[in-house]
């Protein structure tokens, strides 16, 4: 009986990630350009050793790569906000100084008059440098990242001006994967690694927010189901100690 509960111990550990990713799905719902990352499944290794090769347990299996599956898209008004399309993301710069991309649009410009995320992270041109914008002047973006700048002040029918080009870029053939700062990296590349060019052209809409393309009833489905795996391992050791109790008492002399 032992070795039923060492498995049903082994499975209870190895099931401990998957409760902690699904946490922190369901609490992105509502984070602005969150995507899934994380996907786990069991499957049963042969456990090496002295002895005979009977002992197996089961083992945590996991895929880390970044879902482009669109979440739902809310009009803004804002011209600042901006929802990508398809499998575009946005170029940015990490604390560290590399390279990173993002699927956020809440962008905004921060008191030293560089564009940034709603998370602080600063964000990049084309030429690979930082967007800055002349003070007092009203931004618009295109579909295509262009971004150009009007002043108020100068009559209506004056030609806005080119402030830059954000980097944008297309990923439906470069897999990605989540850094530990949220921020998205390209799977099995260096650091600040650059994402090569897809068959896609980058698109985005201006004035909309892209939301998380996290399911909360599905997570919901997933925890539920979670916590009864864990409970049925509990009761295949509590019968394990059960059946050994009963046959030790059949041992004992009458």
């Amino acid at each position: 009986m032992d070795r039923m509960a060492f498995n049903a111990a082994v499975a209870m550990n190895e099931q401990t990630l998957g409760r902690q990713m699904s946490v922190n799905e369901l609490a992105n719902v509502t984070t602005t350009g969150f995507k899934r990352s994380f996907e786990a499944a069991m499957r049963t290794v042969a456990v090496e050793g002295s002895g005979l090769k009977s002992r197996y347990q089961p083992q945590t299996f996991s895929e880390d790569f970044i879902s482009m599956r669109a979440g739902p898209v809310l009009a803004t008004g804002n011209d600042l906000d901006i929802s990508m399309s398809g499998s575009t993301v946005l170029g940015v710069t990490a604390a560290d100084g590399t390279l990173t991309f993002t699927r956020r649009g809440d962008l905004r410009v921060n008191a030293s008059g560089a564009l940034e995320t709603g998370a602080g992270t600063l964000v990049r041109s084309q030429n690979g440098g930082a967007l800055t914008v002349p003070p007092g002047v009203r931004v618009t973006i295109r579909s295509d990242g262009t971004v150009f700048g009007s002043d108020p002040a100068q009559p209506a029918n004056t030609p806005p001006l080119q402030i830059g080009v954000l980097l944008l870029r297309d990923a439906s053939q470069t897999p990605l994967q989540r850094r530990e700062d949220g921020l998205f990296a390209v799977s099995g590349s260096a650091p600040g690694a650059d994402i090569i060019p897809g068959p896609v052209a980058p698109n985005l809409t201006a004035g909309a927010l892209e939301g998380s393309n996290v399911n909360a009833l599905s997570i919901m489905v997933k925890l539920m189901d979670q916590s009864r795996s864990f409970e049925q391992q509990v009761n295949l050791i509590k019968e394990s100690k059960t059946c050994d109790e009963s046959g030790a008492t059949m041992m004992k002399a009458s």
